[in-house]
């Protein structure tokens, strides 16, 4: 299978080549970029392809990384809003998830999988439970997924044991699968859900199976004062007395950091920990404003995660981009804080790094993952800067065309690789389901 788009604003994100080209096209072969450069000169005029797409009026981009949510959680999506957090956990989200099946887990997967095509995101790391449904639900749907079981052990050794299997044995059977979109990490919770000890072990678990981890750390300030106040040091030191963060084997993802301290901050960027940043749930939860700016400027490669629909209502990576520019401007008060190529930056080549390195840039012998952004809209004339118009003006309902290992998923707005109202009907039948049986059992 051959793709050639033609006549775009191509916007690589290759920091090393070409940085945009005005008219550009792109030659696809497989699953690989093969060729791309100007088209000024009808350099793709004989270039033969099974599919031709002409992408004038739109910009070609790599597609969007979240690299951090809970996709089954689609079904509990304006379940619990406006509520406090502890409330918020301890009266409607963990009842409800105790009454979750895998079968609910497999359609929530699949409607998140559908509203991230439709918005722009190719690909993403999960953390939740019945994970081999999601895995399917990632197989089937085309894009690219990075999931792990999320353990939570409270410091119960047996509990531990039993978690520590599931996550072995999904690390096991789906590590590479479907022609390697999809990888696998291990998922302890949290450091005030599982203990030091635990963490440690499922470290050495993925040093030994060459995954990664993916953690919450420091999302709220109640976590930081409990780590204190039990241990006498917060998470991050907590686990680095356990070398937890070092990362010269495997990757270690930290999702939120939104209490981390200047020394944390110089601890995660000598160790080459990655942060994902989830501003639109931490504002929603009021869990505070994540020192970003002070993080890359420290030299921590940060992120973009939306967390859960729980905790986020979408999975729209554009939403996230914006909200990320505004809310560290305000929180510094600095206009000029996290400037709009360096949130795109986080959205595409940083997330690449953690979900797969050969993805998140546009060049020849990368995966072809990449979106087309619809700009022949009012919300798209004039463009002065093609990278605060992705971060200010654009919209997930502006991408047209996604593809994803050289596979088109949607192409000018039709979804192509399942019913889309099959899905929605499926995914809204299993969460009144659950908000019917998470209400008589409680």
């Amino acid at each position: 299978m051959s793709i050639l788009i033609k006549n775009a604003y191509i916007v690589t994100m290759d920091k090393d080549g070409i940085g945009e080209i005005e008219n550009g096209f792109l030659f696809i072969e497989g699953n690989l970029i093969s060729k791309i450069g100007d088209n000024s000169q009808h350099a793709a005029d004989g270039i033969s392809a099974d599919t031709v797409i002409d992408a004038k009026g739109a910009i070609l981009m790599p597609g969007l990384s979240n690299t951090h949510t809970h996709l089954g959680m689609t079904l509990l999506r304006g379940f619990a809003d406006d509520t406090a957090l502890q409330a918020w956990l301890e009266t409607k989200i963990w009842p409800a998830e105790a009454n979750l099946t895998a079968e609910d887990v497999y359609y929530g997967s699949l409607l998140g999988c559908l509203e991230m095509i439709r918005s722009g995101t190719t690909a993403f790391c999960d953390m939740y439970f019945f994970m081999d449904e999601t895995a399917k639900a990632v197989e089937e749907a085309g894009i690219r997924g990075c999931l792990s079981y999320g353990m939570i052990e409270f410091g119960n050794e047996e509990k531990g044991n039993k978690e520590l299997a599931v996550s072995e044995k999904f690390v096991r059977d789906w590590q590479g699968k479907a022609n390697g979109r999809i990888t696998a990490m291990y998922g302890p919770h949290a450091p005030n859900t599982c203990c030091q000890s635990f963490i440690a072990r499922t470290k050495k678990a993925a040093e030994r199976d060459g995954a990664g981890v993916h953690i919450h750390v420091l999302e709220t300030e109640a976590e930081l004062n409990h780590m204190k106040e039990n241990f006498g040091m917060c998470s991050v030191h907590h686990l680095d007395a356990v070398d937890f963060w070092n990362t010269s084997k495997v990757p270690v993802l930290a999702a939120h950091c939104v209490w981390m301290s200047d020394g944390d901050i110089r601890l995660f960027a000598e160790k080459g920990v990655t942060v994902s940043h989830n501003p639109i749930s931490n504002m929603k939860l009021a869990s505070g404003i994540a020192p970003i700016q002070k993080m890359i400027d420290a030299g921590v490669k940060v992120t973009l995660g939306t967390d859960g629909c729980a905790s986020n209502n979408s999975l729209n990576l554009f939403e996230e981009m914006k909200t990320a520019a505004l809310l560290q401007k305000v929180g510094t008060v600095d206009p000029t804080a996290l400037p709009a190529k360096t949130v795109v930056e986080m959205a595409t080549v940083n997330g690449g790094r953690v979900i797969d390195k050969l993805t998140g840039v546009l060049k020849a012998g990368s995966k072809a993952d990449m979106i087309l952004v619809d700009v022949q809209k009012p919300n798209a004339i004039p463009i002065f800067d093609v990278y605060s118009h992705l971060v200010y003006a654009a919209s997930g309902s502006d991408v047209k065309t996604v593809i994803v290992d050289g596979r088109i998923l949607m192409q000018d707005y039709k979804v192509l690789v399942m019913d889309e109202e099959e899905v929605m009907k499926k995914a809204k039948e299993h969460a009144l389901s659950l908000a019917e049986r998470t209400k008589r059992k409680n």
